[in-house]
């Protein structure tokens, strides 16, 4: 899972065509700071202009002196928080898209970004760019953080800083009539699973596959183009399990719920396996003094109670972490 962000571009990118957003979401601008949500100081606007891919809320998140002071001088004197995502060209909702009034970066990693910079009383500046340009911003000092979906590795480590804020989890996505439970891979035994070629989850499954076909036991694994094939698929009863990145689970069981076939995840995994809960977490250049107070003020976030608020908007309570850390353990190198 070298670039976990790749996992949700394609599932994001295909969700605009099955989901309600097709014609409000489907581009992101060209890479310049968007219109900030951010309304009076001490106040963010949760997933403004989401368009229903949030509920949008307006959080109180007043300055923190102690946590401001721990700030390097030059980003306190400037005034401003870069905050780097890699949206581009399509976004993946509901993490990071072009909202309704066509300019605002909105989702659930900007938002936090500017939940982040009020902390440090900053004024954020969200800027867009392609996933490997979203790393060339951070490593030239462009961007002070990166968030984007981005998985802690090992590899990663020798680079950059971290400070973790979401779990990183694949989600089984059933129809919601469907009674059918996760016990573990003896469960997925006599099911049809849909998974993304290419990706981190067709791994584990087709580990799990091995595991099955060693017991006598079949797992039928199938592809599709694109998310609107899958959900057709999932619809119509070619396929029981959607097993995919969480955040597009959560995105489509929002959009699907009045649907005639609205869908419920049953279950997360940890999309580092079964050694590791992965990680996502805010990223910035190796020892440029921000990792720690972005801990500090993701923990202040936690503590204070805008950090649910913010999940519960874009219904994702179940990737809470207890605390953010400094640069946790991450993916080994063997598994990347």
């Amino acid at each position: 899972m070298t670039t976990p962000i790749t996992r949700l571009r394609h599932a994001g990118a295909a969700l605009l065509v099955a989901g309600a957003l097709v014609a409000t979401v489907a581009g992101c601008s060209g890479g310049s700071a968007d219109a900030s949500t951010q309304t009076d100081k001490g106040k963010v606007t949760v997933g403004a202009h989401s368009n229903g891919a949030a509920t949008e809320t307006t959080l109180d998140v007043p300055e923190v002196a102690k946590i401001r002071a721990e700030l390097p001088a030059a980003v306190r004197k400037s005034g401003e928080l870069h905050i780097g995502i890699g949206a581009l060209p399509a976004g993946f909702p509901p993490l990071a898209f072009t909202g309704d009034d066509q300019k605002t970066l909105t989702g659930a990693e900007p938002d936090l970004g500017r939940l982040v910079a009020a902390v440090f009383g900053l004024k954020p500046v969200v800027s867009n760019a392609t996933w490997d340009n979203l790393f060339v911003g951070i490593d030239t000092g462009k961007t002070d953080l990166g968030f984007s979906n981005i998985t802690v590795t090992e590899q990663r480590k020798e680079k950059y800083d971290f400070a973790s804020y979401r779990d990183d989890n694949l989600a089984f996505e059933v129809l919601k009539k469907n009674d059918w439970k996760w016990t573990g891979p003896e469960s997925l035994a006599g099911k049809t699973v849909a998974v993304g070629s290419g990706t981190n989850q067709e791994k584990i499954l087709l580990e799990w596959q091995k595991q099955l076909k060693a017991e006598g036991k079949d797992l039928t694994i199938k592809y599709y183009s694109d998310a609107n094939s899958t959900y057709l698929a999932l619809n119509s009863g070619k396929i029981d399990i959607d097993f995919t990145p969480n955040p597009s689970a959560a995105y489509h069981d929002k959009q699907s719920a009045k649907s005639a076939n609205p869908t419920r995840t049953e279950a997360t995994y940890s999309g580092a396996g079964s050694s590791l809960q992965g990680l996502i977490a805010a990223t910035t250049k190796k020892d440029s003094g921000l990792a720690q107070p972005t801990v500090d003020a993701i923990n202040y976030l936690i503590d204070n109670g805008q950090y649910t608020k913010w999940l519960e908007a874009y219904n994702l309570t179940n990737e809470a972490v207890k605390k953010s850390e400094l640069n946790p353990p991450g993916l080994p190198l063997d598994n990347q």
